[in-house]
C-alpha cells in the first residue's frame, strides 16, 4: 500500500536472496507488501511466496496473486506454518524488523512520542499487554530492568522512579504523558528525542516480545531452510543486530556445542555462513527515506 511503509535496501534485499524462479521463500514481515512484490516480481510460475505479519492491518497490503499466502502470525511460529502448509525446506527467508511508517504515523497506535495517543504500541492489537499497562502495572525496579535492558537508556532507574511517582498521582494513559514525565528526568537536555525515542524502544519491545520472537525465529533458520539457501534480515537496532549476527555467524550453536560440520580448515563451523559484512542504506536512500538511517542488513547463505 502507498504509505503504508516504505521498503529499506528493497534492490540489495532481493539481489541478496539470490531468488530461484521456482524457489520457495517467506517475508516474515509483510508491512505495507513492498518486499514481498519484489519477491514475486523474481519468482516464477511455480514459485511460492509466504508472507507474514503479527499486525492484522499490514495483511491488507498482500499482493493478489496466486503464488502468495498471507499469513496473520508471528514469526515465532514460522516452522508451525510452514509445517500446516506442507513446506518442507525454505529457498530464502527475509525479515525486516523495522516498525512500519505505518506505525509511526497513526498517533492512535501509540509507537510514537511525536503525536499524542492511547499508549498501546502492540504490533498484534487482538490481544496481549499494552505500553500502559507495563507503565501502570510493573514494579519499579523491573520497569528500570525494562529501559535498561531493552532500551539501554541511561539513568533508568531515575525514568522508573519519576514513572510510579507520577502514576500514583495520576493514570498514564498516553503518549505524550510519559513523554512529559520521562522528561523531566533530563532538564535541559539537547536532544530529548534521543532520550524519549530509547524509552519507547524498550517498552515496545517488552509489549511484543520482539527479542524473544526473532531468537526463536534464529534458532528454527537451521532446520527450515535448504542447503545454499539465503536468510536476509534487516535490522534497526543493536541488540537485534547483535542478535542476528551471533546467531548467523554460528556464536550461539558454539556456545551451546550444537554444531553440524567443521569447516574447510577443521574448524567449527555453524549451520549458516554470513556473507560478507552488515550492508547500509547509500546515501541517496537516506535522502529519500530518512528512517532508514539506522537499518543494517546481514546476508547468510546455509551451509
Amino acid at each position: 500500500m502507498e504509505g503504508y511503509h516504505v521498503p529499506v535496501l528493497l534492490a540489495e534485499s532481493i539481489e541478496a536472496l539470490n531468488i530461484v524462479a521456482n524457489g520457495c521463500y517467506a517475508d516474515l514481515t509483510l508491512g505495507g507488501g513492498g518486499h514481498a512484490r519484489a519477491i514475486l516480481e523474481a519468482l516464477g510460475p511455480e514459485g511460492r511466496l509466504y508472507c507474514l505479519d503479527r499486525d492484522a492491518d499490514a495483511l491488507a497490503n498482500a499482493p493478489v496473486d496466486a503464488r502468495i499466502t498471507a499469513i496473520h502470525a508471528d514469526y515465532r511460529n514460522l516452522g508451525r506454518w510452514m509445517e500446516y502448509y506442507g513446506v518442507q525446506k525454505l529457498d530464502g527467508v527475509l525479515a525486516d524488523l523495522g516498525v512500519s511508517s505505518h506505525h509511526f504515523d497513526e498517533p492512535r497506535r501509540g509507537f510514537t512520542f511525536r503525536d499524542d495517543g492511547p499508549l498501546d504500541m502492540r504490533m498484534n492489537q487482538l490481544g496481549g499487554v499494552t505500553a500502559a499497562e507495563v507503565v501502570q502495572g510493573y514494579p519499579e525496579a523491573k520497569l528500570a530492568g525494562v529501559l535498561r535492558q531493552w532500551g539501554e537508556v541511561e539513568r533508568a532507574e531515575r525514568v522508573a522512579q519519576a514513572i510510579v511517582q507520577a502514576r500514583a498521582k495520576a493514570a498514564l494513559a498516553t503518549t505524550h504523558q510519559l513523554r512529559d514525565v520521562v522528561l523531566e528526568v533530563y532538564p535541559g537536555t539537547r536532544e530529548p528525542h534521543k532520550v524519549l525515542a530509547r524509552v519507547f524502544q524498550a517498552l515496545r519491545i517488552e509489549v511484543n516480545g520482539e527479542l524473544a520472537s526473532l531468537e526463536m525465529l534464529l534458532k528454527q533458520l537451521p532446520s527450515l531452510v535448504r542447503q545454499g539457501g539465503r536468510v536476509v534480515v534487516l535490522t534497526y537496532h543493536s541488540l537485534e543486530d547483535r542478535m542476528v549476527k551471533r546467531y548467523l555467524r554460528g556464536d550461539a550453536q558454539r556456545d551451546s556445542k550444537v554444531l553440524e560440520m567443521r569447516d574447510l580448515m577443521g574448524g567449527e563451523a555453524g549451520p549458516f555462513r554470513l556473507l560478507g559484512k552488515a550492508y547500509t542504506p547509500s546515501g541517496d536512500e537516506l535522502y529519500r527515506n530518512p528512517r532508514a538511517r539506522s537499518a543494517k542488513m546481514r546476508i547468510a547463505e546455509r551451509r
